[in-house]
């Protein structure tokens, strides 16, 4: 079973692909939370990125390059931007 992680409040819930839940967090949070998830993660693994500042639309995908791993999707539906992002390794 995989864990989802609240940011914001630790609380853990249960889904199939992991949801960081960083609505709210300022810079550099978001990312940090994200670092975390894909860490906890096994190779192939997917972890979702829910976050509301601004600067993770350029932050995510940053960190993503720099620490090779693969955004698969970004995605903002006017409320909060949201990533999939695989560990590559």
């Amino acid at each position: 079973m995989t864990h989802l992680h609240d940011a914001a409040s630790d609380a853990p819930m249960s889904s199939e692909v992991p949801v960081v839940d960083a609505r709210g967090l300022s810079c550099p949070m978001p990312v940090i939370e994200l670092a975390k998830a894909v860490e906890a993660l096994d190779v192939g693994g997917r972890v979702v990125l829910l976050a509301t500042d601004p600067a993770a639309r350029v932050d995510v995908p940053v960190w993503c390059r720099m620490q090779r791993q693969r955004l698969v999707e970004q995605q903002h539906d006017g409320a909060a931007l949201t990533f999939e992002v695989e560990r590559v390794r």
